[in-house]
């Protein structure tokens, strides 16, 4: 029995990429985006924000870069550095719009 989820009626079965650990801070950073309103949600295709959710994904892609100090490849600690970066600061950049 397969995980993946079956297409409905009319749809073609959907090709997930492989699961590794860019992939899944990749993942981590598309779902911060969505909340920070830099990208629309994919199941219905809106943009909003939820700053509180924002943050909970930027911390927890911070939780990971230290809990995998020194287990990373330079690509996997390049990409998770540079990522933290591009999100902490759209973060700051969000709630100086905010007035917070």
């Amino acid at each position: 029995m397969s995980d993946a989820p079956k297409p409905e009626a009319g749809e073609q079965p959907q090709e997930l990429p492989q699961i590794d650990f860019s992939t899944f801070v990749l993942s981590l950073s598309h779902s911060a985006l969505m909340h920070l309103g830099d990208a629309p949600n994919p199941e219905d295709d809106k943009v909003r924000q939820n700053l509180p959710l924002a943050k909970q994904n930027i911390d927890l892609l911070g939780l990971l870069e230290e809990k995998t100090k020194g287990n990373l490849t330079g690509d996997e600690e390049r990409l998770l550095h540079s990522v933290l970066f591009d999100l902490r600061m759209r973060y700051v950049e969000e709630n100086k719009k905010k007035g917070k």
